[in-house]
């Protein structure tokens, strides 16, 4: 049974093997090696992710437990990780960003490797300190590769709000983990559940729980613990930009989700209306906030806060509906966010990651101006595109509990999302350059992956068997 967590093991195997690549192996193609191996290996994880059953359920130690939810929650790290490694290996030659060459090549995708295998011990932890470890191992390596253009002072600056804001995190989680084992005297999540379920009440386990939440409030860039995402997006690598949009954001919301249904169950219903209101402050706060922007990178990070808000609605359902339709949509958000950003890449190759950069585009590339505006439109919800879809589910699952206000509320949002999306469009098609624009240069592996998201973002809105096939897994 040890093939549920072979993936897994494989994780820290390959970020070792990159390293020692690195170390005893010259070559004049060096980076090329490292992060083709890097993506066969991820790849090849993937694959194995895909062929497990998923409906069993294994525990591995007692304490790390593989079935079909963790199991489509570790696809999404996998996918991400390998197409922010396909997305760094732009940025690692010779005028891949205007920014510089992003050297350490070995390091940068062993840290990326780690992070994905935090995210993997997130899911899978059946008790807090595994859970804990977890968190904490996806999220300190993200510190270093803020931080990575180290020669940069705006990306020391974010990595150091990184820093402190993550620490002040961690701090909360621990808090509220001391008054559960208070008033528990066990971190095991059977255990827990137990007491909950003979004393909802608690008021020790009840402050534990509101400092362990105010905790992911953070980690999902939620009002009001917002403020470091688009500095942090901001100061780091495009790569990194990316994969802290999507595997970071994925991690919170299985934490999430792991203790809603699972140890916190019984007392689900205690932050149905909190929840309902953090998410529509939140994705008002970054619908507004991304209007203002003029930076491509921080106007992502303020449409990722706004769509926490719109994944953080579906929760307020009664939970039939709720994880499926969550994890459906982040299959979606992550096709659009990395096709994106991967267009940010090749703008970015010999122009500042700014509006004004996209001016032109549709002349230069007709093609990337149209993949463009249908991941923004997908973005904000236009059909037949997937993200139409997904936030239906996801609107769909908090109308099923009969939050019909919030469900109207959110709907109007997205319906103001699109005017900042508009925006790029306008920068892309109508507003002229300045200046004649060097030619845009796009290498096979920025094609290939462009095309594969495209792709998926047009299909999963079409096709209704991968919802279905989630909605099984998960029911």
């Amino acid at each position: 049974m040890l093939t549920f967590v072979t993936p897994d093991m494989l994780l820290p195997i390959l970020a070792l093997l990159v390293l020692s690549i690195d170390l005893f192996i010259e070559s004049k193609n060096k980076t090329a090696i490292l992060f083709d191996t890097a993506a066969a290996g991820v790849l090849l994880i993937i694959v194995l992710l895909f062929n497990l059953p998923h409906d069993q359920e294994f525990y591995y130690l007692t304490n790390y437990k593989v079935d079909g939810l963790r199991l489509l929650f570790k696809e999404i790290f996998a996918i991400s990780l390998f197409f922010t490694i396909l997305l760094g290996k732009g940025y690692a030659r010779k005028n891949g960003n205007w920014r510089g060459i992003l050297k350490y090549d070995s390091e940068f995708i062993a840290l990326l490797i780690f992070c994905a295998f935090g995210m993997f011990c997130v899911v899978s932890a059946q008790e807090l300190i595994t859970l804990f470890i977890g968190l904490e191992l996806a999220t300190i390596p993200m510190y270093f590769l803020t931080a990575y253009y180290k020669k940069d002072q705006s990306s020391l600056e974010g990595a150091m709000k990184y820093i402190i804001m993550g620490s002040l995190t961690s701090a909360l989680v621990l808090l509220g983990y001391s008054f559960w084992y208070g008033a528990v005297g066990c971190l095991r999540y059977e255990a827990i559940l137990s007491f909950v379920q003979t004393n909802p009440d608690n008021p020790m386990f009840l402050a534990g729980a509101i400092f362990v939440f105010a905790a992911v409030c953070f980690k999902l860039a939620m009002v009001p613990f917002h403020m470091w995402a688009p500095d942090v997006y901001q100061a780091a690598p495009t790569p990194v930009t990316a994969f802290l949009s999507v595997a970071s954001k994925s991690t919170a919301i299985a934490f999430v989700i792991t203790l809603l249904y699972g140890p916190l169950a019984p007392i689900r219903h205690v932050f149905t209306y909190p929840l309902g209101i953090l998410a529509c402050i939140t994705m008002t706060v970054g619908n507004l906030g991304a209007m203002r922007q003029y930076e491509l990178r921080r106007f992502m990070a303020y449409s990722s806060i706004a769509q926490a808000g719109y994944i953080m609605l579906a929760l307020v359902g009664n939970g039939k509906m709720a994880v499926p339709s969550i994890i459906y949509y982040l299959f979606i958000y992550l096709a659009t966010n990395f096709c994106l950003f991967f267009i940010i890449s090749v703008i970015g190759q010999k122009r500042p990651e700014e509006f004004a950069s996209l001016r032109g585009l549709a002349k230069q590339s007709p093609a990337l101006a149209g993949i463009l505006v249908l991941c923004l439109f997908s973005l904000a919800g236009i059909p037949p595109l997937a993200g139409f879809t997904g936030k239906f589910m996801l609107f769909a699952s908090a109308a099923e509990g009969g939050f019909y206000g919030l469900v109207i509320f959110a709907a109007l949002n997205s319906t103001v999302s699109l005017y900042y999306y508009l925006l790029l469009i306008k920068e892309a098609y109508i507003n002229k350059p300045e200046e004649d624009l060097e030619s845009l240069e796009i290498t096979f592996t920025q094609s290939f992956s462009i095309a594969i998201l495209t792709l998926a973002v047009v299909i999963l809105g079409l096709i209704p068997w991968f919802s279905s096939i989630i909605t099984k897994i998960v029911g």
